[in-house]
């Protein structure tokens, strides 16, 4: 029982309830007709948000070692990462499949009209192979190449944000609209990056050794 707290392991089960609240979130809403006018729509938008949601942090786990030495956090990463993927892959089947019926022609019309799907698919695509290899099997074959593969994040999670935000304000650069939110994750984003430069990590980590030194 000492070791289910000390090691972490209440946080793999705090990590799979949060996993699985977003659909059951959209379960309850579809239930009690808590969707919108268009609940399609609402859905999509839904798991979209999950995603990112996940992404971050799965992004934040690092920077959050870091900063407080709990090193029982990194284990759950892989889960977040593949909770990211699972709601991005629900999010563009919802739109394919339900929205437009796996019409290629119109989901490639909508594309040239609003760029920022396309943009989605080009944050969404390279998840694919994070989530694949993402097991201990891969690190191991994979070696160095492996943590450049993972490196990829960095660029995912920008074009997700953007992707969001433009598909909140309509245009990219009219800063119109419910645009509060993206910005809001952008920021986090942006703080998440840095803390994960080098010398940026190693100074967070003299200094909270100097302060747990000195408490």
């Amino acid at each position: 029982m000492r070791d289910f707290w000390r090691k972490g392991i209440w946080l793999r089960w705090v990590v799979h309830l949060l996993g699985i609240l977003p659909l059951a979130s959209i379960g309850w809403a579809a239930w009690t007709g808590g969707l919108s006018v268009n609940p399609i729509q609402d859905i999509e938008q839904r798991l979209g948000r999950a995603a990112l949601y996940f992404l971050v942090a799965s992004l934040a786990v690092t920077p959050l070692i870091t900063l407080t030495g709990w090193g029982f956090l990194a284990p759950r990463r892989r889960a977040l990462g593949l909770y990211a993927f699972l709601y991005a892959s629900l999010h563009f089947a919802v739109f394919a499949a339900l929205d437009y019926g796996f019409d290629l022609a119109e989901i490639l019309r909508l594309t040239g009209e609003k760029p920022f799907i396309l943009l989605g698919f080009s944050a969404g695509l390279p998840l694919v192979p994070l989530a694949i290899t993402s097991f201990d099997v891969f690190m191991r074959r994979m070696g160095k190449r492996w943590k450049q593969l993972h490196r990829l994040v960095y660029l995912i999670v920008p074009l997700v944000i953007l992707h969001y935000g433009w598909a909140k304000k309509g245009t990219l650069f009219a800063l119109r609209g419910d645009i509060l939110q993206p910005l809001l994750w952008g920021a986090l984003a942006l703080v998440l990056l840095l803390l994960r430069l080098p010398p940026i990590r190693r100074a967070v980590a003299r200094l909270r050794q100097r302060i747990s030194t000195s408490g």
